[in-house]
């Protein structure tokens, strides 16, 4: 009877093994540069990338990814724009989890873009502000650390918004570190 107890144990060991790969939730946090389209050729602009992921199988689940990227630019001499851009999205994510360190994912997110330029002027501050809907696809590669630690490589999305009735082709670039919490 013993031998049958552990005969069945370790044949069940690698399913239980298997099943922790895959965390029931993922949160990410980093640093994250947006190329934003405009008339002048684009603006790089810097900032920060958060998203939470839910994961209802091994393989795939539903992320909101949320982003800020701001800069400073010249309108003309000694006038200055403080800009800032915000993404808010959410969508299905598909995970490949077959390696034990590297893992490739991709992701199509929909949501709102949200922007805002702010200058000083001789009559004041005037600010312009926008929301538009926003989509990204792309994907990235996670690199576990430990278990509950990994590191986002990077996660390179092709980002497209509608302001004013034009389309915006934009690209951002993310990189920082994923807590991975429970387990599938």
């Amino acid at each position: 009877m013993r031998k049958l107890f552990f005969m069945v144990l370790l044949l069940a060991l690698p399913l239980v093994v298997q099943a922790q790969d895959a965390p029931r939730a993922e949160i990410f946090g980093g640093y994250s540069y947006l190329h934003a389209d405009d008339d002048d050729g684009g603006l790089d602009l810097h900032g920060w990338n958060a998203s939470a992921a839910v994961n209802y199988k091994k393989w795939g689940g539903i992320v909101a990814d949320f982003s800020g990227h701001y800069d400073t630019a010249t309108l003309a001499p000694g006038v200055r724009a403080d800009i800032s851009a915000y993404l808010f999205l959410v969508g299905p994510r598909f995970t490949y989890r077959e390696h034990k360190v590297l893992q490739p994912f991709g992701h199509v997110l929909l949501g709102a873009a949200r922007s805002y330029v702010k200058t000083d002027t001789i009559v004041g501050r005037v600010t312009v502000d926008d929301s538009a809907f926003a989509m990204a696809i792309g994907g990235g590669l996670d690199a576990k650390i430990i278990d509950n630690l990994a590191v986002r490589l990077f996660q390179a999305d092709y980002v497209l918004t509608r302001f004013n009735d034009q389309t915006q082709n934009n690209f951002r670039l993310s990189t920082g570190l994923v807590l991975r919490l429970g387990s599938q």
